[in-house]
């Protein structure tokens, strides 16, 4: 597992009778396990979590945040830190420590002279895209909704706008943070520029972000997208076709693809292209895409910008059982796909997709020790992304994904953070980091030498 050791919390005799002095200091909600919110605070998108901590401390600001921290650590107290409850390795929910919950925290601030907009970090996607799509701007905002903008900014921060405007991580010029010991500090390419480039990929190692300054862009409010839908048996064509076609689109065209099952039960293959230019260009890129071999189904339509940012919702709804393996490939080879048609015949659950996701353009261009997230270059982005919905068939889809995986990862080059599961170990961090973890490790030791902030993807201190 993530991690290294294991916190020993102290007896809830001693966490009651310091509760006290907590409340005098705490502007937020302090939940008990006998509290009645405490169970839905407790839930995350990933119902394979099922973890029951101490105390949930919702956050009102930044003083909560240290309030919360240093009760912690006077009650040697593992810590979790939650936004927007997203992440599949479930890293929001201790068991028996405390979780600092930023859910509260949701001020949007849009400075539309700076083209900038502070954001708290209970905000999840939908919620930004909102306030600035109405200005006719935007930055990199993933894939999926209600995504929360603190862990996929962490991360570094794939998506639809990736290839015209960078990683979320590039477009994030300043941060605030509290660090381990209870310190807040101003982040930013000239105060901690060692924290800067970190946090742009290196996740929740080094504290709790409270506000993000990100770069806005002027965006199309109408974009053409949605998906063209093939039979199994023209996969391989069709992807033949589609990787050379995206390769050389310009960066305006971002595409998702893989394989996924109709509502009615059909295994096919997929392809959703999105247009991010001006209306009027879309079709020459497009209609290639859409008159290739002999679609099932063409759902390419004019659409808002954000509908594009939700079509992925109801694929990854909140309330399944989830277990992934992810990995990053160099091209999008006769061999993978083979694999992995292979494989999806004898997948468990018919909500199970194998997803490809094409890194390009602005987002791609970057030298790869520019920030923290290493993965530039022309890459696919593969996920076996296992969804069920029994607690009995955990075992069947959690060995089959294991076994899917095995036979594709030694085709892979690296792996995207936020989407390492529950059970990557260190192995699997540094692979996502490559030639940067080392220098991650220093800056972890410089900033949380203690491993204080061990719930997540964790890079351990040099």
């Amino acid at each position: 597992m993530n991690n290294p050791e294991k916190v020993t919390s102290t007896s809830s005799v001693g966490v009651d009778a310091s509760l006290s002095d907590l409340r005098n200091s705490f502007k937020g909600r302090i939940l008990l396990p006998s509290d009645e919110p405490y169970e839905k605070a407790r839930v995350v998108w990933n119902s394979m979590i099922n973890k029951k901590p101490q105390l949930i401390l919702q956050c009102t600001d930044k003083n909560d945040v240290v309030a919360a921290i240093k009760f912690a650590r006077a009650n040697q107290l593992q810590v979790s830190v939650r936004g927007g409850g997203h992440n599949v390795a479930g890293n929001a929910v201790t068991e028996g420590g405390i979780m600092i919950d930023l859910s509260p925290m949701k001020s949007i601030q849009i400075d539309l002279l700076a083209l900038t907009a502070r954001v708290e970090p209970g905000v999840i996607w939908k919620e930004l895209d909102k306030a600035t799509i109405e200005h006719g701007l935007a930055t990199n905002g993933g894939t999926v909704s209600d995504t929360g903008v603190a862990g996929l900014t962490l991360g570094g921060g794939v998506g639809w706008l990736m290839s015209k405007h960078g990683t979320t991580g590039d477009n994030l010029l300043e941060a605030e943070m509290v660090l381990a010991n209870g310190e807040i500090v101003t982040v930013n390419a000239d105060n901690y520029p060692d924290l800067y480039w970190a946090i742009r990929g290196g996740g929740g190692n080094f504290g709790v972000v409270t506000s993000f300054l990100f770069k806005l862009h002027k965006v199309e409010t109408t974009v053409k997208a949605g998906m063209i839908l093939h039979p199994m048996e023209s996969a391989k064509d069709m992807f033949r076709f589609f990787r050379e076609h995206v390769r050389n689109a310009p960066d305006e065209l971002m595409s998702y693809s893989g394989f996924i099952v109709t509502p009615d039960g059909h295994p096919v293959a997929m392809i959703l292209p999105a247009w991010m230019g001006p209306l009027e260009e879309a079709d020459r890129w497009l209609d290639p895409l859409r008159k290739f071999g002999t679609p099932l189904a063409d759902m390419v339509s004019e659409m808002p910008y954000t509908s594009l940012q939700s079509i992925l919702d109801e694929a990854a709804p909140w309330g399944l059982r989830r277990y992934w393996k992810s990995g990053n490939f160099e091209n999008l080879t006769d061999e993978l796909i083979d694999i992995v048609m292979k494989n999806l015949e004898a997948r468990p659950s018919p909500y199970t997709p194998f997803l490809l996701f094409h890194h390009r353009g602005a987002g791609a261009t970057l030298p790869l020790e520019s920030t923290a997230f290493p993965h530039r270059g022309d890459l696919w982005g593969g996920d076996i992304i296992s969804q069920w919905t029994d607690a009995a068939d955990d075992e069947k889809n959690v060995s089959w994904t294991r076994k899917f995986w095995k036979e594709i990862e030694p085709l892979s080059r690296g792996v995207y953070v936020n989407h390492l599961d529950g059970d990557d170990g260190n192995d699997r961090v540094r692979n996502a980091y490559g030639s940067n973890y080392e220098k991650l490790a220093m800056i972890k030791k410089k900033y949380d030498p203690e491993n204080f902030f061990r719930l997540n993807n964790n890079i351990l201190p040099a």
